[in-house]
């Protein structure tokens, strides 16, 4: 009888329990979980204890090969559905898991996939496992199929990540819309072991239905410009309601949220934490083009750490057929034991969308215009809600633009994009003055949206050039008159070369403007991940300072009435806060923000306060002539800014929860016995009468004694609650003695572990 000794090449609850398994020659082979004796002969991380019961045993040393030959951990496999995003051929892969890699004791390891030198995809680090599962997906495209994508398995590390081997797969010995088990042996050149492990994955090599887009767009840049013109208007908007999920799993910490595709059009979900009912109740809205014949594309994401995500499912829904302005149930069952998706579908009409020349404006016809105010007229504000307005824009010209051909010219064309909403002008090749004369009209559905002009430079199949953008918010429209806009950068921050000339009116009833203020704003179609960037950090904190030193301002400003660093500030003060919390009612509020706003009116109008928009772009740029060493100092100071901020709202809230979780026993009894009497106050003494205390205590506090020191009597409270933090360091238990009375005894746990960040999960589960 063989038996193999395992200590950490597999994992600890399979060692007890483990079959015979027999290996090439019948040789019976059993997984055991005890340790090494004297009689084991040692074998990597497998030791193999020799009993010769059989007398066509072979020898130890070819036992030893053998083993090293056959044993394998099987596993399944799971199946996924590829994303139908970007363009040529897509490559997709699913890791599952390591079988084997017996050159190490433990490990954390990670897959990288790259191409051509770049990385396309990195896996999550499974800790502590030889045999991972990642079961995770991903897709990408490829130039040709004569590319070849490298595998490399790492072992995460505090400082350098380790090699664990390598392999390759090669493009072109895929079959075409064939998902098929690949399983590829890890190799390491500069390794003496003779076996790596192996890495498992399923893959599939497709056409993206990009691609055929592709191909669609370039036929269409060949049909003639009134085909062109027609494909750019819609008819109706889907409004497509996301509910909720139903019967989702609930497994391990991660977030699910739901992509939706139609045609060009991709809108994507808000993440919820994984549970088996997630309610969204978002609402978004497709356009509907006549010659847009596609289906609705749906997909479930379940999302874990940065780039794990795996899909749920994907299915498709025919609005074509789908009534107008009749509400639809669709109830999609997912993959296998992922639940349903559950969404309304709703067809709404849409009129008012129209590109036409210069000489034929919609305003301009009697009838029409008529029609129009008569449709936005107060006395029609019950109908149509969701109509808010009437936008015309007539894109007059464009001078002095950027030249982007090689002859010193430009190919340029407008594009106009109000919320989701996108028409664009014809492309007027080799000029830099083009002379559009076009008029487009819109549909409002939102008074304070921002109608958005962007000229490019057309380049072949190439994308379009940038040559410059301008944003106006329909508010700020004036009726009729020809204004010309300086363009700006991408992101509106600069000035760029060239001007553009337009003419715009905006047509709106009120009511419906206003209700559909309180509703929820339309988000935009789905757009890129934010990235870092040094720039928007500098900005962002100085807009949050900005705003914390005017709060701290204020309530400096209140603290000097206490300090009676002004005599007749603080009297004033003193009788405004006496009259007020005497003779006040719950309608003030209201009412004194009212006057606030007022008063702010009168301020703008007679002394035409303004503030400067481009206060945050200067301060930058003036931050940029700063020397390297300058530049370093300013984002270690922002950091640690930013670090501290952090640091002060994430103790105040621990502390709070720690006080309410009994960590200190004395301090949550002593909240308690406050809270009790605070009770009893409210309920027999009327809240003005403990206000007017309060308010005559501080007032009176600093001429009673001159020299007292200010302090808030909750926050001090709080001081002496520790946090997480503090409680990792010096963790607190409660013992009972005796009844009810209770003792804290101080654990110093740094005594035990040799950092904080060994301990620090432990502290978790004080909660």
């Amino acid at each position: 009888m063989v038996t193999v000794l395992s200590r950490q090449s597999f994992s600890p609850h399979w060692l007890p329990h483990s079959p015979p398994v027999k290996l090439p020659g019948g040789f019976p082979v059993r997984l055991a979980g005890r340790s090494c004796c004297g009689s084991c002969l040692p074998l990597g991380d497998v030791h193999l204890e020799w009993g010769a019961d059989r007398p066509d045993s072979p020898s130890p040393q070819g036992l030893c090969h053998v083993i090293q030959a056959s044993l394998q951990v099987l596993s399944s496999t799971l199946s996924f559905l590829h994303t139908n995003e970007g363009m040529g051929l897509a490559f997709i892969f699913q890791a599952i898991f390591i079988p084997w890699l017996r050159q190490r004791r433990t490990s954390d390891p990670y897959v990288k996939f790259k191409l051509e030198g770049k990385t396309i995809y990195k896996s999550k680090v499974v800790n502590k496992n030889l045999n991972p599962k990642w079961s995770e997906s991903f897709s990408f495209p490829l130039q040709d199929r004569e590319q070849v994508v490298d595998v490399r398995v790492y072992d995460k590390d505090l400082t350098t990540d380790d090699f664990m081997g390598s392999s390759t797969i090669v493009i072109k010995n895929l079959e075409l819309d064939k998902t098929g088990e690949m399983v590829l042996s890890l190799e390491d050149p500069n390794s003496l072991e003779d076996d790596m492990g192996v890495i498992v994955m399923d893959t599939c090599l497709t056409f993206r239905d990009a691609t055929i887009k592709r191909r669609v767009n370039k036929a269409q840049t060949q049909r003639s410009p009134e085909a062109t013109k027609n494909s750019q208007l819609w008819s109706g908007v889907f409004g497509i309601t996301l509910v909720e999920g139903q019967d989702m799993p609930e497994y391990g910490q991660g977030d699910v949220y739901v992509r939706y595709r139609l045609g060009e059009q991709k809108y994507k979900s808000r993440n919820l934490c994984v549970q088996a009912n997630p309610q969204w109740r978002e609402r978004f809205d497709f356009n509907k083009y006549e010659d847009c014949l596609e289906p609705l594309q749906v997909e479930v994401f379940a999302k874990r750490g940065r780039k794990s995500e795996e899909s749920w499912g994907m299915f498709e829904v025919d609005l074509s057929r789908l009534p107008v302005t009749t509400q639809q149930l669709y109830t999609h069952v997912l993959d296998e034991d992922k639940g349903k998706l559950v969404f309304l579908a709703t067809l709404n009409p849409c009129c008012g969308v129209s590109i036409n020349e210069i000489n034929k404006t919609p305003l301009e016809q009697p009838d029409e215009r008529d029609q129009i105010l008569e449709k936005y007229s107060l006395k029609n504000s019950h109908k149509s809600l969701r109509e808010v307005g009437f936008l015309q824009v007539k894109v007059v010209s464009a001078t002095d633009l950027t030249s982007t051909d090689l002859n010193g010219k430009s190919d340029p064309f407008c594009v106009l994009e109000l919320g989701n909403s996108r028409l664009q002008t014809h492309t007027i090749y080799k000029t830099l003055s083009p002379d559009w004369n076009k008029v487009f009209t819109f549909p409002i559905k939102d008074i304070h949206d921002v109608l958005e002009l962007t000229v490019f430079g057309e380049d072949g199949d190439k994308a379009s050039n940038f040559l410059g953008r301008v944003a106006i918010p329909l508010l700020t429209v004036q009726n009729g008159q020809q204004v010309t806009r300086g363009l700006k950068k991408a992101n509106l921050g600069g000035p760029a070369k060239g001007t553009i000339s337009l003419v715009m009116e905006v047509h709106y009833n009120p009511v419906r403007a206003g209700i559909r203020t309180f509703k929820p704003k339309e988000e935009k179609f789905l757009e890129d991940n934010p990235k870092f960037a040094k720039k928007v950090l500098v900005q962002n904190i100085y807009r949050v300072r900005k705003i914390t030193m005017a709060v701290l301002h204020t309530l400096q400003y209140i603290k000097s009435c206490f300090q009676w660093e002004s005599t007749q500030r603080s009297i004033i003060a003193f009788l405004i806060f006496i009259v007020t919390v005497w003779t006040w009612e719950l309608f003030m509020l209201p009412l004194f923000l009212l006057l606030l706003i007022g008063w702010n009116y009168f301020q703008i109008t007679t002394e035409r306060i303004s503030s400067n928009p481009d206060l945050v772009s200067v301060s930058y740029t003036e931050s940029g002539k700063k020397g390297l060493m300058d530049k370093i100092h300013m984002v270690q100071e922002i950091v640690i800014t930013v670090q501290s901020i952090l640091d002060e709202i994430a103790c105040v809230g621990e502390r709070v929860k720690n006080t309410f979780n009994w960590s200190v026993p004395f301090l949550s009894c002593l909240a308690c016995l406050v809270l009790l009497v605070a009770t009893a106050t409210l309920y027999y003494i009327p809240l003005r009468y403990i206000i007017l205390i309060w308010g005559v205590n501080k007032f009176t506090k600093k001429l009673r004694n001159p020299y007292a020191i200010d302090n808030n009597e909750i926050l001090d409270f709080l001081k002496r609650v520790p946090s997480d933090v503090q409680k990792v360091r010096v963790q607190f238990h409660i013992h009972i003695e005796g009844g009810n009375s209770l003792k804290i005894s101080a654990l110093f746990a740094l005594t035990e572990f040799s950092s904080v960040e060994e301990i620090y999960p432990l502290a978790l589960f004080d909660y």
